[in-house]
């Protein structure tokens, strides 16, 4: 039987994509990459600059040395025309012609017939570096100009010199160590001002971006003092750069965003507050009842029942609200049927007013296209608020209407005063605080609210007398 050795997994595939770069490489990176803007700008400023005065540099001083070897070939060229000038090539030979002062332009000055040396400077050999260099140029066909010598610091230029037997070819050489020393000078005196134009770029970047950066510093220490302080000021209100008043519009539309979900969070409490003070004043009567004296068995189980109602519909309230505080759209459809939830309502807030409360609903089976507990939360501010004034009837009356139903609830108490009627359904706002009725005016304002978030309306209608008249719309079911 064969055995068979177990197949090793193959090697992981290297990827090719985009790698991370080492830590050690981010850690520098994030240890010397400036942290402020002006900082980052100074540096983007630096880089930039330095570059460009790099390649100015280097161009600078590469034009320099070009120019300067173009004038060591001049003053070559002009010393082998001197020296071409003491050549005779009109006989047979050639001849060189003694003239006044020749040492000076025998100095570094190589004289060929054809291909034969004539004449040399004494400082060289036949066979040294220089003399080799001017025959190579002396040679037909050779270049005119070469540098030769240790380091190449010798420039060497040839010159023909024609005649009528034979051309004879005039050498000179040039030390370059001037015109280089010239050449470094003008190096180092370029690097030193590129240092100090660098210098003088990052100091000036940074005054003038944090000049500009000003402005913004001024932003956000107004912010936090306006923060700490709850101020109402705005970053519009002053004369600001272009960038920097689109920016404080955004600042102060995103301030007023701020402002009113704040106003929203603490409408909400009392809009709890109110609602919930009702259930709760139940509670506390039911069992201030219970504990006034002994009671039987059925008298506690109706107590606890009462009591289990009451914190029902607290909860029913608190879901209500919060589940319209988190959503400003419209409520998700549901139907609710209307002569339920309006005997409920006339159940639970009915006894504990002297006042009679009648509901009246022609069709028994009447929908609304809201959910239960959302139509009873609108029209129990508008019951309680009747029951609160009413003398001795409350009615609610509920039927079809064109675009879906209407609830009506009217009481037979003072009214409205028509100079308070444009003011009824701010939050808040009440007739007469000292009615001794209670109530924090907030009861109508929800009510509205809530019918709207589902499309609805609620308003008064002026036009009733005597008492108040309140005109719930909603879509039927």
């Amino acid at each position: 039987m064969k055995t068979f050795a177990p197949r090793r997994p193959p090697p992981p595939r290297k990827t090719t994509g985009s790698r991370r770069p080492p830590p050690a490489v981010t850690e520098f990176a994030s240890r010397w990459w400036p942290r402020t803007l002006r900082g980052r700008l100074s540096l983007v400023a630096l880089t930039t600059a330095t570059l460009l005065m790099v390649i100015l540099t280097v161009a600078f001083n590469a034009v320099v040395r070009q120019h300067l070897q173009h004038q060591a070939d001049d003053v070559l060229d002009t010393r082998a025309a001197a020296v071409a000038a003491t050549v005779d090539t009109r006989g047979s030979q050639v001849r060189v012609l003694e003239t006044p002062g020749e040492e000076l332009l025998d100095t570094n000055v190589w004289i060929y017939a054809g291909d034969r040396l004539l004449e040399k400077p004494p400082s060289t050999t036949a066979t040294g570096t220089l003399t080799r260099a001017a025959t190579r140029l002396a040679a037909p066909g050779g270049p005119q100009c070469v540098t030769a010598g240790a380091q190449g610091t010798v420039r060497l230029c040839s010159r023909a010199v024609p005649g009528d037997t034979g051309a004879a070819t005039v050498v000179t050489a040039l030390d370059l160590s001037p015109y280089r020393s010239s050449a470094d000078t003008l190096l180092l005196a370029s690097l030193a001002l590129d240092a100090a134009m660098l210098a003088c770029t990052y100091g000036l970047t940074r005054l003038a971006v944090g000049r500009a950066l000003r402005p913004v510093r001024t932003m956000t220490d107004d912010a936090t003092r306006w923060s700490a302080i709850a101020s109402e000021e705005r970053f519009g209100s002053l004369t600001r750069p272009t960038e920097l008043a689109r920016l404080g519009g955004s600042l102060d539309a995103l301030l007023d965003r701020i402002r009113a979900l704040l106003r929203h969070e603490r409408q909400l409490t009392r809009e709890l507050s109110h609602e919930l003070r009702n259930p709760l004043a139940r509670i506390i009567a039911e069992l201030d009842w219970w504990q006034a004296r002994p009671r039987s068995a059925a008298e506690t189980t109706a107590t606890h029942a009462a009591i289990a109602d009451a914190a029902r519909s607290m909860r029913t309230i608190c879901d209500t609200l919060l589940d319209d505080a988190r959503d400003s759209a419209p409520t998700a459809p549901g139907t609710a049927d209307v002569l339920p939830v309006l005997r409920r309502l006339t159940d639970r807030l009915g006894p504990a007013h002297d006042v009679t409360v009648v509901a009246t609903v022609p069709d028994a089976g009447l929908s609304a296209g809201v959910p239960d507990a959302l139509l009873e939360r609108i029209v129990s501010p508008l019951l309680d608020n009747a029951l609160r004034y009413a003398h001795t009837r409350v009615e609610i009356r509920a039927g079809a209407h064109t675009h879906g139903i209407r609830v009506e609830v009217t009481d037979d108490g003072p009214g409205v005063p028509p100079s308070f009627a444009t003011l009824l359904f701010q939050p808040g706002r009440r007739a007469d605080p000292a009615d001794g009725h209670g109530g924090a005016g907030l009861g109508l304002p929800l009510a509205r609210r809530l019918a709207r978030s589902c499309g609805g309306e609620v308003h008064h209608d002026e036009r009733h007398t005597p008492g108040a008249k309140f005109v719930v719309s909603l879509p039927a079911g």
